[in-house]
């Protein structure tokens, strides 16, 4: 509870500047208009897809708002508030089922393009993971970035787990059969794999990954698999592009989004929900092991629209 507390804090001070990039616009909205009319949803939607909820997001949002103002008989625009922030929570349901993996035998495929910060993700997640008392085992089957495999290794050894390859050069499904093994050996909960960083040539990442899921078929039947994206959220729409195109190269059941701290585009997790139907499982404000946390819409739209003369109770939320 003490660390989810802790996370909510960081999460507030995290998106300020996407704080101030949407929330000061529709605060101005709010109180700038004297009645709810064309023009009002209008600015809202501009400031919506200016904060980079994107174009489907903001036009469900908005479908949502008008028909609880119609059935609810609201006349005043600042009562629109709240029912827009309801309206952001139920777009980012991730439902029932976000983390099976965790209480399964499972392989976890991680990709991304380099400079995401996909690698120090994979450390974090390991890390998280063996706190909560799971056996994990790392493969590094991105061969293809110089020094990918030494800073992996760096974090397996801080998160006390243990690391499989590494090779620069050496073939990602070769990795990934010696990592089943190990994995098999050690009885592991869950094996975390680095996957090829490479976009500019789909074809050739796709079949990679087929390849690595046909060793995984045959050695690993039973495992429950998961496939994480990672984005970096400070690149806005081009997070939402980079998602979509992974989706077509391989089957992406979830997203992890860095750097949310340094951004005024925190908005894009939103995006990437409605656009993808993809939702976002994992969240990260900083650089540390506990900045990666699970992603709770809740948490995330109450920290976004937080405001100190709102808080209530020791918890500090609005």
């Amino acid at each position: 509870m003490e660390e989810k507390k802790g996370f909510f804090k960081r999460l507030v001070s995290g998106l300020t500047k996407t704080r101030d990039n949407i929330v000061s616009g529709m605060d101005s909205i709010f109180h700038g208009f004297s009645k709810i009319d064309e023009d009002f949803y209008e600015e809202l939607e501009e400031t919506l897809i200016m904060g980079d909820l994107g174009v489907r997001a903001t036009m469900d949002i908005l479908e949502d708002l008008r028909e609880k103002v119609r059935a609810r008989h609201i006349k005043e625009p600042i009562e629109c508030r709240q029912l827009l922030i309801d309206s952001i929570k139920e777009q980012m349901d991730a439902g029932e089922t976000a983390y099976e993996f965790e209480e399964r035998t499972s392989v976890v495929f991680v990709i991304g393009v380099n400079g995401v910060g996909k690698t120090t993700t994979i450390g974090k997640l390991a890390g998280k993971l063996k706190s909560q008392g799971k056996r994990v085992v790392i493969a590094a089957a991105d061969t293809f970035r110089a020094a990918a495999g030494e800073q992996l290794k760096e974090w397996a050894n801080r998160a006390g787990v243990e690391m499989i390859g590494g090779q620069e050069g050496a073939d990602p499904a070769s990795v990934i059969y010696d990592a089943v093994s190990a994995a098999k050996a050690r009885k592991a909960d869950v094996l975390l794999c680095d996957t090829a960083g490479r976009l500019h040539n789909k074809k050739n990442l796709m079949e990679e990954l087929k390849k690595i899921n046909r060793v995984i078929d045959r050695e690993y039947p039973e495992a429950y698999r998961e496939t994480l994206v990672v984005l970096d959220a400070t690149t806005g729409q081009n997070a939402l592009v980079q998602a979509r195109e992974f989706n077509e190269a391989a089957d992406i059941t979830g997203v992890i989004l860095t750097k949310m701290d340094g951004t005024a585009k925190g908005g894009i997790a939103v995006a990437i929900q409605a656009e993808l139907k993809i939702p976002v499982k994992y969240i990260g404000v900083g650089e540390t092991i506990d900045d990666l946390q699970k992603f709770d819409p809740e948490d995330f739209v109450n920290a976004l629209f937080y405001r100190e003369e709102e808080q209530t109770g020791e918890e500090g939320r609005p």
